[in-house]
């Protein structure tokens, strides 16, 4: 017996009508991608089709995404896909939309950076309420965006003093040999991701003033034994090419005032066969300490080409067909853990 077939018809203001179908109707066929239902734009009156069910699902989907066009938010595609994917299997969807849709980091020149995900909204949040995060996930998903957004938008507002980046000094699997210069040239092609990061947040300008002040420091990971530092928000990148050792050299120079964001990919180690990973190890040393915070991410936090997502799936699903789990990583990708009462990106 076929499903009983039903119409909802919605009239739209025609400037809503606009923003709602999208640049040459690009949110409209998303949408019809996303939704069970038909939906169609004539004019400014939009239909859907479908079994009772579903146009019920797609008017409370596109009523919740008229509430934020009306309260000035923009739609993108990663919005759309959010709000399609909460609708779909969480209760209060609604709410938990706006909250992360809302949640603006930064702006910079008209570019509003917030998280686009679950996991990226627990994320921030976790910064937010926790001295230290760790941020553990595949390509693309935003950690270090992220932890770069919440920390200049703490340098800029006076919640911290300055801002320290870091990375471990270690080759992606190819050997760069002898680098010539001083010791920011030496070091750029292992930092350069975080100032591009940086340049997008940032005038140059204003960024180069902070760089000759020092209250934002660019170093690898080696000169940071024997300081302490305070009033500061620090961010250790690539964690998973740490040793254990420097792992703990690191989250000791944790001073008061301070915060640390700690980002890396337990599935992209670069350290010599054989060496355990930092990244790995402190999850079992550190998880039950109040004021620290894991959290999670998957493919489905990719915010870049949708091509990487699937890549990351494909490259997850391969190694656990055909390799056997890496000591202490037991715990995978998307599974969200707080340290103790602690709790749980991406520009527009």
């Amino acid at each position: 017996m076929n499903a009983e077939i039903s119409t909802r018809q919605i009239d739209l203001d025609n400037s809503v009508a606009a923003l709602l179908a999208g640049e040459h109707d690009a949110h409209l066929k998303t949408l019809e991608a996303l939704l069970p239902c038909d939906i169609s734009l004539r004019g400014n009156r939009l239909t859907l089709d479908g079994t009772a069910p579903e146009v019920e699902r797609g008017e409370a989907l596109v009523d919740e995404l008229l509430a934020l066009i009306q309260s000035g938010q923009s739609l993108d595609r990663s919005t759309l896909e959010l709000a399609a994917s909460l609708s779909n299997d969480r209760r209060d969807w609604a709410r938990e939309l706006g909250d992360i849709v809302s949640d603006v980091i930064l702006e910079h020149r008209g570019r509003r950076i917030r998280p686009k995900t679950v996991n990226q909204k627990a994320y921030v949040d976790a910064i937010r309420s926790n001295t230290i995060t760790f941020g553990i996930g595949p390509a693309g998903t935003g950690k270090t965006y992220l932890a770069m957004a919440m920390a200049t938008s703490a340098l800029l507002s006076g919640e911290v003093a300055r801002i320290i980046l870091t990375r471990p000094a270690v080759e992606a699997g190819e050997k760069l040999g002898f680098l010539p210069g001083g010791l920011m040239e030496k070091v750029d092609p292992y930092l350069r991701p975080l100032f591009d990061a940086l340049y997008d947040m940032m005038d140059s300008e204003r960024l180069s003033e902070h760089l000759e002040r020092g209250t934002i420091e660019v170093a690898p990971l080696a000169y940071m034994r024997g300081r302490t530092l305070n009033d500061s928000l620090v961010i250790l990148d690539e964690a998973q090419n740490t040793s254990p050792e420097q792992m703990k050299m690191f989250l000791t120079r944790l001073g008061f005032g301070a915060k640390m964001i700690v980002t890396g990919d337990i599935t992209q180690i670069d350290l010599p066969r054989g060496q355990h990973s930092g990244l790995v190890n402190v999850r079992e040393v550190l998880a039950d300490i109040p004021d620290i915070a894991f959290v999670f991410f998957d493919s489905q936090d990719v915010v870049r080409h949708k091509l990487v997502q699937d890549i990351v799936s494909a490259y997850k699903q391969h190694g656990e067909q055909h390799r056997p789990a890496r000591k202490g990583a037991s715990r995978g990708p998307g599974e969200q853990r707080r340290g103790g009462r602690g709790s749980a990106a991406t520009a527009e």
